[in-house]
């Protein structure tokens, strides 16, 4: 088999493996075909250019998938983590970094004036927290959190017109990363034996982390004092 052959046939044995998060055979098809569109060579990566590359006449499907149909997106990164782990094997390590995705206007959830790295300058834009899972045989996306700034969370309404669960309170990026790193352990430890997240954080090691989280939003709250407002 060639190699694109194997690509495809393992691409397949993933959408198989997910299939079951989507309870009808139309977003079954239809994620299918958006994940395939994200892999392809689509110019850009927007829903109308990505429905033209799948060969829709429309990007409403597509929209309908993020926007309004129900299914799990966090049992579906429980699953893409699993993969993960069986794929590129034990002793590795998960890398953690936020990264900023500019964005026009105001109403995308967690958007606004942030300082990120990204760029090196503020700009109107959300913020994401993302891990990543690296070993001798490659590395992958395991997970995933949205940065949401005071402005958002002390205004209900404007995270209900967001689709932001109402539970969902102020949380640095140091504190995002944190969890991100308990669900990675407790992954591990709730399969048994070596996992890709069998690894332990020591005492020193978590303070250090928060400690280098406070004094890093410090800096990005001197550089636009009205991040956090």
């Amino acid at each position: 088999m060639t190699e694109f052959g194997c690509r495809t046939a393992e691409l397949e044995s993933v959408f198989e493996r997910v299939a079951g998060r989507f309870g009808r055979a139309e977003l079954r098809w239809r994620m299918r075909d958006y994940v395939r569109g994200l892999l392809g060579q689509a110019a850009r990566k927007n829903g109308r250019q990505l429905a033209e590359w799948a060969g829709h006449r429309t990007p409403d499907g597509f929209q309908r998938l993020l926007n309004s149909s129900v299914w799990d997106a966090d049992a579906l990164r429980d699953d893409v983590r699993a993969y993960v782990g069986e794929s590129l094997g034990p002793d590795g390590v998960l890398i953690i970094d936020d990264t900023g995705f500019i964005k026009k206007g105001t109403t995308s959830a967690g958007v606004g004036r942030q300082y990120t790295g990204t760029s090196g300058k503020i700009d109107n834009r959300q913020i994401g927290v993302f891990a990543a899972y690296a070993t001798s045989s490659g590395r992958a996306l395991v997970d995933r959190e949205l940065h949401l700034p005071k402005a958002w969370t002390t205004d209900r309404e404007r995270c209900r017109a967001a689709k932001i669960p109402n539970e969902r309170a102020f949380a640095t990026k140091g504190e995002l990363a944190r969890d991100i790193v308990r669900r990675c352990l407790a992954a591990g430890r709730s399969r048994g034996g070596p996992s890709i997240m069998s690894c332990t954080l020591s005492a020193a090691f978590r303070l250090q982390c928060e400690a280098t989280c406070r004094q890093r939003e410090a800096i990005e709250d001197r550089r636009d004092p009205d991040r956090s407002a």
